[in-house]
């Protein structure tokens, strides 16, 4: 007997769209201390996500996604993601994500403002977590 996960509404929205909206028994987001899982009925809360990838459960099945700085507004029955960019592991440009890491690469060789330098990293950050989600997805391909 299979008994059914209790759902939340979730929605993630970016600047430019919304990247996803349903009901979910489970999101898992990068958080500045580490991971933070939010199941049904979670207590209210505001939490930052920094970049890396957020996991969905939908219907007993994970989904992973790549997705950059934001925040998440947790409620009773529901939660809103804003983040600056979230895309699906197969919509990833990985020819755009490797010159970002080596533009990135290249600019922390040289000597740069303390503001420039977090930007910097910041850009390597999103263009690591890009390819590492992309590499992970072609290895359940052929799996």
């Amino acid at each position: 007997m299979k008994l059914l996960a209790k759902k939340y509404h979730l929605e993630i929205l970016t600047p430019e769209r919304q990247f996803y909206i349903g009901d979910v028994e489970a999101f898992m987001f990068e958080a500045p201390d580490g991971q933070v899982s939010i199941l049904a009925d979670h207590a209210p809360f505001v939490a930052p996500i920094v970049v890396g990838t957020l996991r969905i459960r939908e219907d007993a099945e994970w989904r992973e996604a790549f997705c950059s700085e934001g925040f998440i507004e947790v409620y009773h029955g529901s939660a809103v993601v804003f983040v600056q960019a979230c895309e699906w592991p197969e919509n990833i440009d990985v020819r755009r994500a490797e010159e970002s890491r080596r533009r990135a690469e290249e600019r922390l060789r040289q000597k740069q403002s303390m503001r420039e330098m977090k930007m910097t990293r910041a850009a390597l950050a999103r263009s690591m977590a890009r390819l590492r989600l992309s590499r992970q997805n072609q290895q359940r391909k052929f799996q």
